[in-house]
């Protein structure tokens, strides 16, 4: 199994085509594409049938946490996933994944299996699975993304993600990409992922495109659209 560690702080902003232009304009001379280019991530996220995961999130406390099974675009049943666990405590964000076949994962998850090997990330994960015991596939999320990463400095990264889509039926990453639309066709979801400060050159970018800091969860904003459905569901 491939094992990953990762601390950052990832700081989010919602921008349209002309600011995205903009950025990738302050991008010249200091950022670097991801030598893959744009690929689709696939996520199924793990939740209790009454949410509790996203629903304590939501609250934003101090201290919050979610499971998560990834792939870069659509695998087969034996192809490879990351089982991640994504913690964030005081707006520092700790993951730990381990790579799995997508049998494999979907055998643990269902309590069909064990996870193979031992590790500290995988007894983590199997704490996490047996606590929340009621767990299942909740929504699935993907989105077009754009990698950047400093010239001077691999552990300073950017990221444009762009068509998020989620679905709650045909959760597995063995299926094709698709689902009903987060944002608007000309919205991306800019992130930077950082341990240390934005750099200066950044934040005269942004001030320049007069893009904001915002808020947004991919899972919490398909969860709020899953329940605006539900509710007009009920007042029919």
């Amino acid at each position: 199994m491939d094992h990953g560690i990762f601390q950052r702080r990832e700081i989010k902003f919602l921008v349209d085509s002309r600011q995205r232009a903009i950025l990738e304009q302050a991008f010249r001379g200091r950022m670097v594409p991801d030598p893959h280019g744009e690929s689709t991530i696939c996520n199924v996220y793990f939740d209790t049938p009454d949410y509790r995961l996203v629903r304590a999130s939501m609250e934003k406390p101090v201290y919050k946490e979610k499971l998560r099974m990834r792939s870069y675009g659509r695998v087969s049943p034996e192809g490879s996933v990351f089982l991640e666990l994504k913690k964030k405590y005081k707006g520092v964000v700790y993951k730990r994944r381990i790579a799995l076949s997508e049998r494999e994962a979907m055998d643990y998850m269902e309590g069909l299996a064990g996870l193979p090997g031992d590790s500290q990330i995988g007894r983590e994960i199997d704490y996490f699975r047996h606590f929340y015991a009621n767990i299942r596939p909740a929504v699935y999320l993907c989105y077009d993304r754009s990698p950047w990463y400093a010239a001077d400095d691999p552990d300073f990264r950017a990221t444009f993600d762009k068509r998020i889509r989620f679905r709650t039926e045909d959760m597995t990453l063995t299926a094709a990409p698709g689902g009903q639309h987060l944002l608007l066709p000309q919205q991306s979801l800019f992130e930077v992922k950082t341990a240390d400060a934005v750099p200066l050159w950044l934040v005269e970018a942004l001030e320049a495109g007069g893009v904001r800091q915002a808020s947004f969860s991919k899972y919490g904003e398909a969860y709020k659209t899953i329940l605006k459905e539900r509710s007009g569901v009920l007042c029919a």
